[in-house]
C-alpha cells in the first residue's frame, strides 16, 4: 500500500505528521513524502525543517494520497505543477485525504466538486465559496475524498482511514500503541465549546493574517 503525503513551503507539521505517525507502522505501507523537488523544505513559521524521499516527477500513483494545510497552502493550490501532480496521482488512488486547510488545494484541484467536506473552522466559508459543502465535523468521508478539520483532527482521520482499510482491530492496536488517548486540560478545542471572548479574538487574527491570501485564492486560477 503506497501512501504519498504532499509537501509544499509553509506546511504545518502536524498535518503531515499526525497522520504519517498513525499509518507508517502499518504491514506493507510504502510511505512517501513526496514535494516538487527533493531538497530540503521548510515548513510553517521557517523552523521545521524536512527532507523529502521523493518529487512530483518520481510518483506517478498511490493508494492514499495526502495533502496537509498551512499558511502555504495558497502558493502550492495556485502553483500549476502542484495541481497537475494532484491531479494526476489522485486518478490511481483508492482515497485522497486532506487535513486542515488542506481542503483548499483539494478544491482548487477541482476534486472537491458538488462533495461534502471539512476543513479548519476559519476556512470554513472560503471552502463553500470554492463550491464544497462544508461540515463542521472531525472528519468528512464523502466517496473517496476524507477531509479531516484543523490540525489534529489528522490524526482521527488517519485512525478512520485504517480502520477502513485494515480493520477496526488494526487502528485500535496502533491507538494503543501511540497511547493516543488526548485528554487536554481545556475544553476549547472547537467553535461549539470556546469562551467567546476566545473565539472572537482568534476569528479576527486569522481574518488578519488569512483575509489577503485567501482573497488571492479566489480570485486566481492554477495555469494548467
Amino acid at each position: 500500500m503506497k501512501i504519498a503525503i504532499l509537501l509544499y513551503p509553509g506546511f504545518t507539521a502536524l498535518d503531515a505528521i499526525g497522520p504519517y505517525e498513525m499509518l507508517v507502522h502499518a504491514p506493507g505501507v510504502e510511505m512517501m513524502l513526496v514535494a516538487k523537488e527533493k531538497g530540503l523544505l521548510t515548513g510553517e513559521k521557517s523552523v521545521f525543517k524536512i527532507m523529502p524521499s521523493h518529487c512530483f516527477a518520481s510518483v506517478t500513483k498511490c493508494d492514499i494520497l495526502l495533502i496537509p494545510g498551512g499558511p502555504g497552502e495558497t502558493d502550492a493550490a495556485l502553483d500549476p505543477e502542484t495541481i497537475q501532480w494532484i491531479q494526476r496521482v489522485d486518478a490511481t488512488t483508492t482515497f485522497t485525504t486532506s487535513v486542515c486547510t488542506g481542503s483548499l488545494i483539494l478544491a482548487k484541484a477541482g476534486l472537491l466538486a458538488g462533495k461534502s467536506a471539512t476543513t479548519h473552522w476559519a476556512a470554513a466559508e472560503t471552502l463553500e465559496a470554492l463550491g464544497v459543502n462544508y461540515r463542521a465535523e472531525r472528519w468528512v468521508q464523502d466517496g473517496k475524498i476524507i477531509t479531516a478539520a484543523g490540525v489534529s483532527a489528522g490524526i482521527d482521520m488517519a485512525l478512520f482511514l485504517l480502520s477502513d482499510l485494515l480493520g477496526e482491530t488494526e487502528a485500535k492496536t496502533m491507538q494503543l500503541g501511540v497511547e493516543y488517548d488526548p485528554k487536554p486540560p481545556f475544553n476549547c478545542g472547537s467553535v461549539a465549546t470556546a469562551d467567546p471572548e476566545i473565539h472572537s479574538k482568534l476569528s479576527q487574527d486569522f481574518a488578519q493574517s488569512m483575509g489577503p491570501r485567501y482573497k488571492r485564492l479566489l480570485e486566481n486560477e492554477p495555469s494548467i
